[in-house]
This record gives C-alpha cells, structure tokens and sequence, in this order.
C-alpha cells in the first residue's frame, strides 16, 4: 500500500471517507449503487464486473462475488470469464457482457457496428447504459484500489442487490 493510514483506521473508509471526504463518499455512494439497483442478470453482471477485475489486476474484486437472493455464480465462473471467448459455460449474453467489459477497458475505440448489432440484438439500450456505467465504475474504482494498494486489504461491506 503506498498511502500511510493511521493506526487504527479502516484503510477504505480512511482512504474513500476521510481523506477526501466530498470526493470519496460520492465514488462510494456510486460504486454501491452499481450493486443496490443493478437490472442485469447475476451472470452478465458477474462476467463483466469479473473481467474488469482480471484487468485491473485488483485483488479483492477478483475474489470477491456478488450475491443475490442467497445466489452466487460457481465456483469456476472467474475461469469461464477468462476464456469468455471459448467456453461453454455462458449464453450469448453473459458472453457479450465479458467481451464489452473487455472492450470498454482496452479497445473503446474500436467498437464497431458489428459489435453493436450483436449487442443490441441481445441487450436493451437501457442495459446497454447501465452495464456501460456499472463497467465504468469498476474500472475506475477497481483501477484505484489496484494502484493505491488498497485491493491487497479491502474489506467492504456486504452489497445489498434490491432485486
């Protein structure tokens, strides 16, 4: 970790909450937001939301799963996502959640008409927008911990879905 936290203190809650306070509460209030009132699927959601993670290289979004309802993916889903490409483990929407994850992350620019057909052909526009948001978030806040260190000792609290 590269930024000194008080003895004592929570590295997140110091680090979101207190150091930058009308900066870092809003990032959080919309990070929880991502989780409190997504309309995804959990697989669609937990394939993108896991590749950003596997880019970002954060070590606790990469552990970390999403519950909803008592339900988490299995246990070989963070593998499924790394072979998004190849594997048989993921209908076509939870496929194209991963390889949007991918594409926001390291090739923006280039997604084109083809990639917006099929996406559209499986996702509304206002899916489109929120996993386009939910990805943003990830990469940034995700990104964040990862270069801040943080990921290496992050404890959040429980994400509540409100589905």
């Amino acid at each position: 970790m590269i930024i000194d936290i008080p003895e004592g203190k929570d590295p997140i809650g110091y680090v979101w909450g207190e150091m930058v306070p009308g900066i870092g509460v809003a990032a959080s209030n919309f990070s929880l937001s991502v989780y409190s009132h997504s309309t995804l699927g959990l697989r669609e959601f937990e394939a993108a939301r896991l590749r950003i993670a596997q880019i970002n290289g954060c070590l606790f979004c990469m552990d970390w799963r999403t519950e909803r309802d008592g339900a988490k993916v299995e246990p070989e889903f963070a593998d499924a996502v790394t072979n998004w490409r190849t594997t048989d483990a993921f209908d076509e929407r939870t496929r194209l959640a991963a390889e949007y994850a991918e594409r926001y992350a390291t090739d923006h620019h280039n997604l084109d008409e083809e990639f917006w057909g099929r996406m559209f052909a499986r996702y509304s526009q206002a899916e489109v927008v929120e996993l386009s948001m939910s990805i943003g978030s990830w990469l940034a806040f995700g990104r964040l911990n990862h270069v801040l260190g943080l990921d290496s000792v992050c404890v959040l609290p429980s994400h509540s879905t409100g589905r």
